[in-house]
């Protein structure tokens, strides 16, 4: 083979890591090859060059496979490269690259490694050479992992900024003029919209002056962990790589959650023509499907609403579910009313956008607006772009100032958990002392819509069980949604709500407000401020716990019980319950009590405010100064 003449392919490869680590540029390569050939007497065939290519094993490169077809072709016997990791890293690749220039009777040179592959002792070499090759390479991807994997968890995420977020110093950071976009999205996907439905919405009322939004969009944002605040390197990899809590979330994990469960539960098979009270909540007793709607409407006009499953055969009224679900209902809607007016605030104080942020944003927004004339000016922009483009600008300058009106005013409004619990008081105190106008302005179940109902009902219920009693249908347990729930729990585990337990009173049966264990001055706090409304009263009670019976010295003068609380932790001091009594604090309210201030709507729409340091905590009645605080948002703020 010697003396046969040397038809050569130069081989140059380059990836962007290459050229910046050992400068081999392509042109490099070239103008050092051809000098090679030319000393060697070699003659050049053709050239082969792959930009841009690293060369692990799985990349494909073009042109080395043109060059090898040429090799099959007989139009070149020889590749000549710079170095052996030109032409691969990779021992595997490598041993098949010298069988195919075994089979085809060709040959490889190298300028920088002495590399002779028509002898064993060369094809040794080579092998030993790939192996550091290798080696190295698998070194550098080490390093690259664990840097990537560092800048990370510091916020720097190697991606295009998803919508609701920015690039800001190379950090993913929130962007205020489009992170309600996102929040919107996922509430009215958890409420029941589809993909279709929202993107229809968003189209119809032009979302950040876009027409062209699709339900394929809708999905890739509910999909996204980085809303959640997490991040997923390499998706669509065999190996991902989950970081959590690498930037600031724009919805919380249970929302982020939910959707994800709320997803697997749609199907397309489905259609709402009518509003089904339990849409998606139910599933077939028999079969585990999830059971279709349909309603028939009598001559009266009332229409009748069933649930089916066409495999099993199996249908039963709305009824049975409704009969069931009464027990739930007014604690739903009140618990419903605590959520909107307590936690929803509670929340928005700890996600909502800093003052700080909302005025930066304002002045980008400003700049931007200042860029856009000044391109008009300059025509870069036709009349019809720059009025686009200006209004797209101008909608998110207002919504921005809006949403600083609303900081504004939320900062009036910073609620603690003894807020809560005294809220909730009061709320019961006017039930009684204000009967009518409690419920003049009280929304009650017959008084919501039957849309309002279902959304309600979709919002709380996780699902609700079935089972056959021989052929009837029977509501086994309704589960609530855990991360509605749990916020809830957490408070009355600390002492800050309260719920309705059945209690004895001597001889009579009847229900109270219970709450847990408060320390003494938490107490007295709560009673001096429920005082600047209502001259409350305090005593306490014995309860034996073996009878579970409450005894006190309580006068018959038609006073009626706000609230009970144990004056002890006895969850801690007492867990196997062996004490025989347990002593409680019980605040109560007279029949000749009335509300004390000039304005009845005071007690509706305000609630009393923390007293001041003056005054001296105590359980006994105590003149105070009277100040109050607003239990509501600024008009609309609450849509």
């Amino acid at each position: 083979m010697s003396d046969e003449k040397k038809k050569c392919g130069l081989y140059m490869r380059v990836s962007t890591e290459d050229q910046a680590r050992e400068g081999f540029s392509l042109p490099e390569q070239r103008e050092r090859l051809e000098t090679f050939c030319k000393f060697k007497g070699y003659e050049i065939v053709d050239y082969y060059e792959d930009a841009g290519i690293s060369a692990k094993t799985g990349n494909y490169r073009p042109e080395f496979e043109r060059l090898k077809n040429d090799i099959k072709a007989k139009k070149i016997n020889t590749i000549v490269a710079l170095k052996l990791d030109r032409i691969t890293r990779s021992i595997y690749d490598w041993e098949n690259l010298m069988t195919f220039l075994d089979e085809n009777g060709a040959y490889l040179d190298c300028v920088n490694d002495e590399i002779n592959t028509t002898s064993a002792n060369g094809k040794m070499i080579s092998r030993l050479l790939m192996s550091v090759s290798q080696n190295e390479i698998e070194r550098t991807s080490e390093r690259t992992k664990v840097g990537l994997a560092g800048a990370i968890k510091c916020g720097h995420i190697p991606h295009i900024a998803p919508l609701g977020y920015k690039h800001e110093d190379k950090k993913l950071v929130i962007d205020y003029s489009t992170k309600d976009v996102v929040v919107r999205i996922f509430d009215l996907y958890y409420n029941g919209y589809s993909y279709q439905k929202i993107s229809n919405l968003f189209n119809n009322e032009k979302v950040l002056g876009k027409g062209n939004w699709r339900d394929s969009t809708i999905v890739t944002i509910l999909e996204n962990e980085i809303y959640k605040g997490d991040f997923v390197h390499g998706k669509r990899t065999k190996h991902p790589t989950y970081y959590e809590n690498v930037v600031e979330p724009i919805v919380s994990k249970e929302m982020w959650e939910d959707c994800q469960v709320q997803k697997k539960k749609n199907s397309r098979s489905y259609k709402r023509t009518l509003t089904y009270l339990y849409l998606q909540k139910l599933k077939c007793p028999r079969c585990g499907r999830i059971l279709g709607g349909k309603a028939t409407t009598k001559k009266n006009g009332s229409t009748y609403f069933y649930y089916y499953c066409n495999d099993c055969k199996i249908e039963f009224k709305e009824k049975v579910i409704n009969d069931y679900f009464s027990q739930f209902i007014s604690e739903l809607v009140e618990y419903d009313s605590v959520v909107n007016q307590f936690f929803l605030p509670m929340i928005k104080q700890k996600f909502d956008e800093p003052k700080e942020q909302l005025e930066k944003e304002i002045k980008e927004q400003n700049n931007k607006l200042e860029r856009i004339k000044k391109a008009y000016i300059n025509g870069v922009f036709e009349l019809k772009e720059y009025n686009e483009e200006k209004k797209i600008v101008e909608k998110a300058i207002s919504e921005l100032e809006s949403k600083l009106d609303t900081t504004d005013c939320v900062e009036e409004l910073r609620f603690t958990p003894k807020d809560i619990l005294l809220k909730r008081d009061i709320d019961f105190i006017n039930k009684i002392k204000l009967d009518k106008e409690y419920q003049e302005r009280t929304k009650t179940w017959k008084d919501y819509t039957r849309q309002e109902q279902a959304e309600l009902i979709m919002k709380y219920v996780d699902d609700i069980e079935l089972f056959l009693v021989g052929n009837d249908v029977v509501v086994k347990q309704i589960n609530f949604r855990e991360s509605i729930c749990k916020p809830c729990q957490e408070l009355f585990d600390k002492g800050y709500i309260d719920t309705t337990k059945p209690a004895i009173f001597g001889n009579v049966l009847g229900n109270i407000r219970f709450s847990n264990y408060l320390a003494e001055e938490e107490v007295c706090e709560i009673i001096m401020r429920l005082r600047q409304y209502y001259d409350v009263g305090y005593t306490e009670a014995t309860y034996y716990v073996e009878k579970q019976v409450f005894y006190f010295n309580f006068k018959e003068d038609n006073s009626a019980i706000v609230r009970v609380f144990p004056l002890k932790d006895y969850y801690k001091l007492d867990p196997d319950n062996k004490m025989k009594t347990y002593e409680f604090g019980i605040i109560y309210i007279r029949e000749e009590d009335k509300f004390q201030m000039q304005e009845i709507d005071t007690a509706f729409d305000y609630i009393p405010n923390e007293t001041n340091n003056s005054v001296i905590y105590t359980k006994d009645n105590t003149p105070i100064s009277v100040g109050v605080k607003p239990v509501k948002f600024c008009e609309g703020d609450t849509e």
